[in-house]
């Protein structure tokens, strides 16, 4: 099996069960319940730990080596650390499933978690731009399968320029750093957006005809008695979303390169978190007051991450391999949301 129709038939599977649950499950709009949304998030999560299983079963599949010297080239291209010294071919061949697997779960935890500072983000711009609850799915759904095409991009081209020029680790190392440090530095800001003053929305008017509401929740309709067509209030918001997303992509796609530089690894991940957005939205805006602590959380991430991209020789010598990543990604968030827990209770307490 080549990479691409490895690759291709993980697409057909995704895109398939994404139709699923939209065309069957998700068909009428309606406002998502949280009893909803919970059940879609196990669902997401199960498929997510189902490939990681597969990865471990089958992982050899995507790059498809046919000997050692292969597997030592496959693993010397994208900077894994895999010893293979007097192992047999099938040995070597089981700790390079299990590395790929390990890496893809480290990748896929730290997406998800950087996720959910991007969702905060996309339910305050749901707010202020005062998008209808039975609406805010319609803007998902779009902007999930935008974020799945600019995934490939970033993914695959920041991919290409590493293997080219590998110092840009280094710049992305520090970049993370830098963002890690200024969210736990600064100060919480103003809450509320104006969106007329939105350089999007503003951009957005200068070229295109808006119409002034919305209609039956579509993004763009055709004005019979006016003969022009008009995009809706909703089509603005979703590229506001989108536009989050891109920013919130230049953090999180660098953040997985430190865990792997084999470019499908990365994607499976993002695609697998991103994916899991839509249905982890509609539960985070029911509880959103309780995570208090969950951005300085990935802020203190951000910088751990940083640190193994800039002293990634350093890290290697102490030890500090992708299980130790792991472990490092899932106490951070642990110790953020348990913190969280912790200070809502003794408010909760005081009243």
């Amino acid at each position: 099996m080549s990479e691409q129709l490895f690759f291709g038939i993980f697409i057909a599977i995704i895109f398939l069960i994404l139709a699923f649950d939209l065309g069957v499950f998700h068909r009428h709009k309606h406002e998502v319940s949280f009893r909803e949304a919970l059940i879609w998030t196990i669902v997401w999560f199960g498929l997510s730990m189902g490939f990681y299983f597969f990865l471990r079963g089958y992982g050899h599949l995507l790059h498809n080596p046919e000997s050692i010297d292969d597997l030592v080239s496959i693993t010397t291209r994208y900077n894994q650390k895999l010893d293979v010294k007097g192992l047999s071919f099938e040995q070597a061949l089981q700790r390079y499933r299990n590395l790929i697997a390990l890496e893809y779960l480290t990748g896929y935890f730290i997406e998800y978690s950087l996720s959910a500072d991007n969702l905060f983000v996309i339910l305050l711009i749901f707010r202020n731009f005062g998008v209808r609850k039975k609406d805010y799915k319609t803007i998902l759904i779009w902007g999930i399968l935008g974020a799945v095409i600019m995934r490939f991009v970033f993914i695959f081209l920041g991919a290409g320029l590493i293997q080219r020029f590998h110092f840009l680790l280094y710049v992305f190392g520090v970049f993370l750093i830098y963002s890690g440090f200024k969210i736990l530095l600064s100060k919480k800001e103003d809450e509320n957006l104006t969106p007329e003053a939105h350089p999007l929305v503003q951009l957005v008017g200068r070229y295109l005809n808006v119409f002034p509401r919305n209609v039956k929740s579509l993004l763009i309709f055709r004005h019979k008695e006016h003969k022009k067509t008009y995009v809706t209030p909703l089509f603005v918001v979703l590229l506001v979303v989108e536009f989050s997303d891109v920013v919130f992509a230049v953090d999180s796609v660098p953040a997985i390169f430190s865990i792997t530089l084999d470019p499908y690894i990365v994607f499976f991940s993002n695609i697998f978190a991103i994916l899991g957005l839509r249905s982890l939205f509609f539960l985070l805006a029911r509880v959103v007051d309780l995570f208090h602590y969950l951005t300085y959380g990935l802020g203190v991430l951000l910088i751990f991450i940083g640190f193994k991209l800039v002293f990634e020789r350093y890290f290697d010598q102490m030890g500090i391999d992708a299980r130790v990543s792991l472990a490092v990604v899932i106490l951070i968030l642990l110790v953020s949301i348990v913190a969280s827990l912790v200070r809502g209770a003794l408010i909760s307490s005081r009243k």
